[in-house]
């Protein structure tokens, strides 16, 4: 998914060449002369030769460097498939926050819904923490099965997509996996969707955009709770 929207690495476009190798000795093979063919007439000294860096002007990969670097390409090119356990499948929590995002989890793992979670709560010592969470992103980062059995609290941390500590004035906001963080002049904080470009307006009492919806949580775990849902209609 990443790879849709991200610049491909510099280092992996460049070792593409290396997929046409089956073996690290067809690769120092491939460095040889004919040179060494005529006068040293032995494939294991040529090759030692060549992994030495003698044969070529550039970088030569050591058999470590090589199978690592070969190893990147092809994870890149053809990721393995990682099945997803549904941290809340089998787990009926009580609390409406938990019933709700139980629900979402599924499109939101498959990337057909994306939701971003508001959440405000009072810390022990009486000071409201507020901010923004990137519930897909956050789903693939952090085992939310605690939450489900309402034996955690998910809270917003510095580096998710917002984030505000009313006691110390910290405020910040971060790129996420599925959005971009925009500051806008006129209506302050604003969210653009990575796949589809649409933006997402968490402001109270405007509409949050094109396929976007806001519905407020009463939950008894937080003061305040607004999950825009966004329907991530097409990729570019």
């Amino acid at each position: 998914m990443a790879r849709s929207f991200l610049k491909s690495n510099p280092q992996i476009e460049a070792d593409r060449r290396l997929l046409q190798f089956e073996r690290y000795d067809d690769y120092l093979d491939s460095l040889l002369t004919h040179q060494d063919e005529c006068f040293l007439q032995s494939i294991e000294v040529s090759r030692t030769i060549a992994e030495l860096g003698y044969r070529s002007s550039g970088e030569t990969l050591n058999k470590a460097q090589f199978e690592k670097r070969l190893a990147a390409v092809w994870n890149y090119l053809f990721p393995p498939y990682k099945p997803y356990e549904l941290s809340s499948e089998t787990i009926i929590g009580e609390d409406s926050l938990q019933i709700d995002l139980a629900l979402r989890e599924r499109p939101n793992r498959v990337g057909i819904l994306s939701t971003i979670i508001f959440l405000k709560y009072v810390t022990k010592s009486g000071f409201e923490i507020s901010g923004y969470i990137d519930y897909a992103e956050k789903l693939a980062n952090v085992d939310w099965k605690p939450f489900f059995r309402g034996k955690k609290r998910i809270v917003p941390k510095p580096n998710d997509l917002g984030y505000y500590h009313w006691k110390t004035g910290k405020v910040v906001s971060n790129d996420s996996l599925n959005y971009k963080v925009h500051q806008d002049p006129r209506k302050g904080l604003i969210f653009q969707n990575r796949f589809d470009r649409k933006l997402i307006d968490p402001a109270p009492g405007r509409d949050p955009g094109p396929n976007s919806s806001r519905k407020r949580v009463y939950s008894d775990l937080y003061e305040l709770v607004i999950l825009f849902d966004h329907f991530v209609r097409q990729r570019i």
